[in-house]
């Protein structure tokens, strides 16, 4: 029998068992488990400063913990569909969350940060399998008429956790401690484990297994790891050193040998034959654009705001949620004009609302209010609440129509695989240009600078007054100073990482702009404008 007819007799014998309601029932318990994966994926940005001290690690290796979670997120999506035909949706979305447990409780005791990565990665192969198990399921058990409907629940949820899960792992980390984090979304997936063992579609394990391409996805996972690791290890291994051109290189070569592969395949594991369409390549890089925007600034702005403002988890995290907020009122309504209006003008302007918030961004300092930031995110949001639902739209009506799945998760892979390569490329930038910013400001604390002195002898003659010996008075001024240049850098750096993201949301209003010149999207599928 057919795997997607076996699928649909499992899905009548539940709603046998469990009457009209099922629907609802196995919504509400597939819901839980990707929201409370997507929750774990932005609760850990909150968190980074208080790595960084527990570990004794800079913010370029802290951020791992974020990037590792996204990396194996974005190659785990490719094995998805695989795992529901060989073992079927119940045992793939139970199993799924067993092994996110298990990573959240490696990184709740993890010893050190390479520990905490291993569980991270463990983490982001669930997520990845679980979120298309989940948003299958969901659209399978309404009827035609009512899938764009469920779409958009599906869509409502996992678009809504991100914004909440810095603020979530904030009060967690202001009432506990960092590793507390990695446990409070657990009593959830207990939950969505019960409500999926009850209501998930079952199936008869096979003696053998469905043919799968294990050379491709080797492939997709290596060039991710090594590409991702040159990136992040790059300023420290030297950007010219052996170490990393190696690195670099095998990524490169991974990744056409995989495009190679997928292009002979029967059944690729990402259709590129898809990129032939200018308006799809146009979608998928302005996808590759927001996917690293929007996952780049949630992880970019909680840790501004604790490092530079000095503000606390739980205020960091808040800063995103009226944003949030917003952009999941916006995205039914933008959804509706996706259907009556060109898709390369909303996505033009949300091009340009992007880069005019990051460029506000880049502006911000330590005296910048909570309420101007929060200002800030929400017209970065407003801009991806513009884009998502007609990008969305021009992916899948750009396909053929006997290709509207390969077209849907090529484009969830691209906007992934964007956001992880966001947050890294962010992080690795906050770094280089403070280091950079630090020497620049250390060369002019000289005698000669009026106004350093001026500081030394400040801080001296405080430090006197408080019962400080006397030869201790220069080492502590001098000490004070450092760690005054050192904050001017660190706001400098993040100042310069924002701008970077205003320059890169410029670029992307070219495959905007380009669409429009390749002519107007067909009609959007019933769910076209609900992709998120």
């Amino acid at each position: 029998m057919p795997p997607a007819a076996e699928a649909s007799l499992a899905i009548e014998a539940q709603f046998r068992r469990y009457g009209p309601a099922y629907r609802w029932l196995v919504t509400a318990g597939g819901l839980l488990g990707a929201v409370s994966m997507v929750l774990s994926a932005t609760m850990v940005n909150v968190a980074v400063p208080s790595i960084m001290g527990a570990f004794g690690i800079g913010q370029d290796l802290a951020q791992w913990g974020a990037t590792a979670f996204l990396a194996t997120m974005v190659a785990s999506q490719l094995l998805s569909a695989w795992t529901v035909e060989a073992f079927g949706q119940r045992t793939t979305f139970c199993v799924s969350l067993a092994n996110f447990t298990l990573g959240a409780l490696i990184c709740a005791a993890a010893p050190s940060m390479e520990m905490l990565i291993v569980g991270r990665i463990l983490q982001g192969f669930s997520a990845g399998l679980i979120q298309p198990v989940v948003m299958a399921t969901v659209v399978a058990v309404f009827p035609v008429e009512r899938r764009g409907m469920a779409v958009g629940i599906y869509s409502l949820g996992v678009t809504l956790a991100p914004s909440f899960g810095p603020w979530v792992g904030g009060l967690a980390i202001d009432a506990m401690n960092w590793r507390q984090i990695f446990i409070v979304p657990l009593p959830l997936v207990a939950v969505a484990f019960l409500m999926g063992l009850m209501f998930m579609p079952s199936k008869k394990l096979s003696p053998r297994l469905p043919s799968f391409d294990w050379a491709g996805f080797a492939l997709v996972a290596l060039a991710l790891f090594c590409v991702m690791s040159a990136i992040g290890n790059g300023h420290r291994w030297g950007w010219s050193s052996d170490r990393t051109a190696l690195f670099f290189l095998t990524g490169f070569v991974a990744a056409a040998l995989f495009v190679t592969l997928q292009l002979r395949a029967r059944r690729p594991l990402l259709d590129v034959s898809l990129f032939a369409d200018l308006r799809f390549t146009s979608a998928m890089c302005i996808a590759f654009a927001f996917g690293a925007g929007n996952f780049a600034t949630n992880y970019a702005i909680p840790v501004f705001m604790q490092t530079v403002q000095g503000f606390t988890a739980t205020q960091a995290g808040l800063v995103l949620v009226p944003a949030g907020v917003l952009l999941v009122m916006l995205t039914p309504v933008v959804g509706r004009m996706a259907d009556t209006l060109p898709a390369h003008y909303p996505l033009m302007a949300g091009c340009v609302l992007f880069s005019v918030a990051a460029w506000l961004m880049s502006d911000a300092d330590v005296n910048t209010a909570f309420w101007t930031f929060a200002g800030f995110t929400i017209l970065s949001r407003v801009a991806l609440g513009m884009v998502m639902p007609n990008l969305g739209k021009v992916a899948m009506s750009s396909a053929p129509g006997d290709k509207l799945n390969q077209a849907a998760g090529t484009y969830n892979f691209i906007r992934q695989m964007g956001g992880a390569f966001g947050v890294n490329l962010t992080a690795v930038a906050i770094d280089m240009r403070t280091a950079r910013h630090a020497d620049l400001l250390a060369a002019t604390q000289t005698p000669g600078n009026a106004q350093s002195t001026e500081l030394l002898a400040r801080i001296a003659e405080l430090l006197h007054r408080s019962g400080v010996p006397d030869a201790a008075l220069q080492t502590g001024a001098l000490d004070h100073l450092s760690r005054v240049v050192y904050a001017q850098a660190l706001a400098l750096g993040f100042q310069d990482a924002f701008f970077f993201t205003c320059f890169a949301f410029v670029l992307a209003f070219v495959p905007a702009w380009l669409l429009g010149r390749a002519g107007r999207g067909g009609k959007a599928v019933a769910a076209g404008g609900s992709l998120m």
